[in-house]
C-alpha cells in the first residue's frame, strides 16, 4: 500500500510524486511514500547543511515535471538545479528578467532602500504606480517640479535598478512559466536585491494569472534557500501564496537550513513539513513552536540523524512519518566538492 502525503482520506486519486519509503526503526526500507501533486499545498523542507534539503527539493521537482496539469517553477539561488534537464523536460533561464510592474510602489521603495516618506522615495512611488518601464519611471521623475536634489536621488536609484539587468517590459510572464515542462529560474549570479526582485516578479505573475484564470495549469513555486527571499521584497509574494494560494491553486515549496529566520507564517501555514537533521537550538525551537497538537512526542526528539532520512508531518491527514528520500533520477548539482577529488583530477593531468 502506498501512502500519499497531503491527500485526505476519501479524496479522489490524482497525480502524486514518488518521495521515498517509510523508514523502520532499524533503518530498513518500508512501504513506498508519495506526495500529493493534485491539489495546492504549502510545503516546508528544512535541514542543516549537507543533510539533503536541496536534494529533496529536486526529488519533488522531478515528480512535478512528470505530472499532468501543473506548472513547476524553481527559484534557484545556488545554480544547482540545471541538472534536472538531464532526465526531465526543463527550461533553464540564466538571465532572468521580470516586468517593472511586477513590483508595487511600496516594494520599489523597499528594493531601492528609500523611505516612501522621503522626497526621493515619494517620487519613485509615484513613478512606479504610473509607469511600465524604467525609462518611463526616469522620465516621470525628471518631469516633476520636485526639488532637484530629490529628482537626482530618485533618478540615480532607478538607474541602479537598471544596472541590475533584471527588469524588462518583455520579462518573464505567467504564460511563459505556465507550460508543461519545469522552469528553472537561475538567480545565482545576482545580488540579494535583484534576486529578490526576480522572485517577487515570478510569484506575483503566477498568482495573478491563476486569480484571473489566465493560465490553466496549477503553478508550483519551489524556492531553495527560502530564508534569503523572506528577508527581501520577495517576502510579500511568498506570503500571499502561503496565505491565499489555495483558492486559485498556487503551491509553494520552500527549502531552508534556517527555519528560525523565516517568518512564523511559513511554518504555521505549511500543510507538509519535511525535516532533515537539525541541531541549532533556535531552529529546533522554531519547529517546536509550530508543532501540531496531534504529535504525541516532541518533534525535536524524533528528528533523523543521517543524510537523506526525514521526519514528515502531514497536516492534511494529521500523521507523522519517518521516511527516507528516494534517489534522484537526475544528478544533484548541490554536492560539495572536496580537496581529495580535486587532487586526483590534478594528478591525472589534462585529458584530450
Amino acid at each position: 500500500m502506498t501512502f500519499v502525503l497531503g491527500r485526505e482520506e476519501g479524496v479522489e486519486a490524482g497525480p502524486a510524486g514518488d518521495l521515498g519509503h517509510y523508514r523502520a526503526l532499524d533503518g530498513s526500507e518500508g512501504a513506498p511514500l508519495h506526495i500529493d501533486l493534485d491539489g495546492p499545498h504549502a510545503t516546508l523542507v528544512v535541514g542543516k547543511r549537507g543533510y539533503g534539503k536541496s536534494y529533496t527539493l529536486g526529488v519533488i521537482a522531478e515528480s512535478l515535471a512528470r505530472a499532468d496539469g501543473v506548472a513547476p517553477v524553481v527559484i534557484d539561488p545556488m545554480g544547482v538545479f540545471d541538472t534536472l534537464g538531464e532526465a526531465v523536460p526543463t527550461t533553464v533561464v540564466t538571465d532572468p528578467a521580470v516586468t517593472p510592474g511586477s513590483l508595487d510602489p511600496r516594494s520599489w521603495c523597499t528594493l531601492l532602500g528609500l523611505s516612501p516618506e522621503s522626497g526621493a522615495g515619494g517620487l519613485v512611488w509615484q513613478a512606479a504606480g504610473d509607469c511600465d518601464s524604467l525609462a518611463e519611471m526616469r522620465g516621470h521623475v525628471e518631469g516633476t517640479d520636485a526639488p532637484e536634489a530629490d529628482r537626482r536621488a530618485a533618478t540615480n536609484h532607478i538607474r541602479l535598478a537598471e544596472s541590475w539587468g533584471v527588469f524588462d517590459e518583455d520579462g518573464l510572464t505567467a504564460a511563459a512559466l505556465g507550460g508543461g515542462e519545469i522552469t528553472v529560474v537561475d538567480v545565482s549570479g545576482l545580488d540579494a536585491a535583484p534576486m529578490n526582485a526576480v522572485a517577487r516578479g515570478v510569484g506575483e505573475a503566477l498568482y495573478r494569472a491563476r486569480v484571473d484564470r489566465d493560465i490553466a495549469r496549477l503553478p508550483w513555486v519551489l524556492v531553495d534557500e527560502a530564508h534569503a527571499f523572506f528577508d527581501g521584497v520577495a517576502r510579500s509574494a511568498l506570503e500571499t501564496i502561503l496565505t491565499r494560494g489555495r483558492a486559485p491553486g498556487v503551491s509553494l515549496v520552500m527549502a531552508t537550513q534556517r527555519p528560525s529566520v523565516v517568518p512564523e507564517v511559513a511554518v504555521s501555514q505549511s500543510d507538509i513539513l519535511v525535516s532533515h537533521r537539525l541541531t541549532s537550538e533556535a531552529d529546533l525551537d522554531a519547529l517546536a513552536a509550530a508543532q501540531p497538537t496531534y504529535m504525541q512526542s516532541s518533534l525535536a526528539e524524533r528528528l533523523p540523524t543521517e543524510p537523506g532520512d526525514v521526519l514528515v508531518v502531514d497536516d492534511a491527514t494529521e500523521t507523522v512519518h519517518a521516511a527516507r528520500i528516494r534517489e534522484r533520477a537526475t544528478p544533484h548539482g548541490g554536492e560539495s566538492p572536496n580537496a581529495s577529488d580535486v587532487n586526483r583530477e590534478v594528478s591525472r593531468g589534462p585529458t584530450d
